[in-house]
């Protein structure tokens, strides 16, 4: 994200909005990719969480993740939407492959 601004979408239920993180656009050599060369990113930062639903038999719902988690994710899951000019996806828990985490964690 360019900028600290609170975006203006709250996901419902079990849904996460993140937030792809951009691919190097110079290769090493100094060989600089166009946009259509880009693959798509399946890394992404969450930016918002939704609450969860409650289980069948009336428990508090588990959430995965939470804001700021830089997550991994299906290239090709969720859905797209732009909310204030921003590129982002709207995708369910059960749609997050892993939490990436930072080296010593």
């Amino acid at each position: 994200m360019k900028t600290k601004k609170k975006l203006k979408l709250r996901p419902l239920g079990d849904r996460v909005l993140v937030q792809r993180i951009d691919q190097e656009e110079t290769l090493k050599g100094g060989i600089i990719l166009p946009d259509s060369a880009k693959k798509k990113q399946d890394s992404a930062r969450v930016i918002a969480v939704g609450k969860g639903k409650k289980s069948d038999d009336g428990k508090d719902p588990f959430i995965p993740v939470e804001v700021g988690d830089v997550i991994l994710m299906d290239k090709y899951g969720g859905q797209e939407v732009t909310v204030d000019d921003e590129e982002c996806v709207v995708l369910r828990f059960d749609e997050i492959i892993g939490i990436i985490l930072e080296e010593g964690v």
